[in-house]
């Protein structure tokens, strides 16, 4: 199960379609409310979770954790110990930690990057604390999957889909939707 975070001020593009593009694939995703079971966008756009943070007890069926950006919704998912928790047990157990905008520069306050190639919002490369910034759209250094943007929304799925599935999956998955 992958998990989605979603802290008050989410990136909508980056969490909903990320989402919504696994679920297409196959894969399991839930989302998390961070700050509550109804949790409010960056544009005003409220989403029901389908679990609360503090209804994450085990880690057992984790294969990754999705970490939309936006501001202040990565301000705000930097908060909860739970939300680090989780981060932590992916990388120590080797499954995906994906984070897209804003988000990859919580991993870098954290100190997780060092030596990782990542990208991130343009403006936030300071924060990517030990890590190599790249310039690019969606960036795949091991288990770290990083994207720029809004924009890069469904190369992020995408680069979810390959590594926990398959390169055909993820062909599938967007000549479906005529991408």
């Amino acid at each position: 199960m992958f998990y989605c975070f979603l802290a008050e001020g989410f990136e909508e593009i980056e969490a909903l379609a990320t989402v919504d593009i696994l679920r297409r694939a196959g894969i399991g995703v839930k989302t998390v409310g961070v700050n509550g079971e109804y949790v409010t966008g960056n544009h005003n756009i409220t989403v029901k979770a389908d679990m609360l943070l503090e209804d994450l007890v085990s880690f057992d069926d984790m294969k990754g954790v999705i970490l939309p950006g936006g501001m202040p919704g990565v301000t705000n998912l930097d908060k909860p110990e739970l939300v680090k928790k989780a981060i932590n047990y992916c990388i120590d157990n080797l499954l995906l930690v994906c984070a897209i905008c804003a988000a990859p520069s919580m991993l870098g306050r954290m100190g997780v990057l060092k030596n990782k190639e990542v990208t991130c919002y343009p403006g936030f490369e300071k924060e990517l604390i030990g890590a190599k910034p790249t310039a690019q759209k969606c960036v795949v250094d091991g288990n770290f999957i990083t994207a720029k943007g809004p924009g890069c929304a469904f190369d992020f799925a995408n680069a979810i889909i390959c590594k926990a599935e398959s390169e055909g999956v993820a062909k599938k998955v967007f000549d479906s939707m005529q991408v």
